[in-house]
């Protein structure tokens, strides 16, 4: 992955977990970066067998990245 790239996770709201994560090329338009980021929802909603509507995503910031949480 690119440092260009913009990372999103897309959650389940009825459980609050992360289900699902994808990256997108920071170059995109807003409308088309909402898009992409809609048809991802729907294919998530298939392979989870959930409402569509149950997902949401949210862009992942530098500050959530797994390498600033530490190790383990």
């Amino acid at each position: 992955m690119s440092a260009a790239d913009k990372h999103y996770k897309f959650i389940n709201s009825r459980t609050g977990y992360v289900i699902f994560y994808h990256s997108l090329n920071a170059c995109l338009s807003a409308d088309e970066v909402k898009a992409e980021l809609e048809k991802i929802k729907a294919q998530v909603a298939i392979q989870n067998r959930i409402y569509q509507e149950t997902i949401y995503w949210e862009e992942i910031k530098d500050d959530e990245t797994p390498s600033s949480l530490g190790s383990l």
